[in-house]
């Protein structure tokens, strides 16, 4: 097994839902959603977001679209309106999600 970065077999997008943050990860293939389905976890995703989101971490599974979604509770720091935060949408959100390392095959091909 080899590890390699959610951005090499995936990408995402982002944006605020109020106080927390909407982001999609979508594989670029089959194989890849595979991959993603079975590691990238709730619990996974709330520890890599640990220093922003105070709140759960919700994932929804949209295998039709090779993607999974997930709800940042109480990662914005109120919301675009009365957030301080550099990032008050969120929008970045998913490009820090794509730095989290997975486990794929040695013979994998990104």
């Amino acid at each position: 097994m080899k590890r390699v970065r959610l951005s090499e077999i995936a990408h995402a997008r982002s944006g605020d839902k109020g106080r927390g943050s909407n982001v999609g990860l979508i594989a670029d293939t089959p194989e890849g959603f595979a991959l993603i389905q079975a590691q990238v976890t709730a619990e996974r995703v709330k520890a890599h977001f640990a220093a922003i989101n105070l709140g759960e971490v919700d994932r929804y599974e949209v295998p039709n679209l090779l993607a999974l979604n997930f709800i940042l509770h109480d990662s914005l720091g109120g919301g675009g309106t009365e957030s301080v935060k550099t990032d008050a949408q969120g929008k970045t959100h998913g490009m820090a999600l794509l730095r989290m390392e997975i486990d794929v095959p040695d013979d994998f091909k990104a």
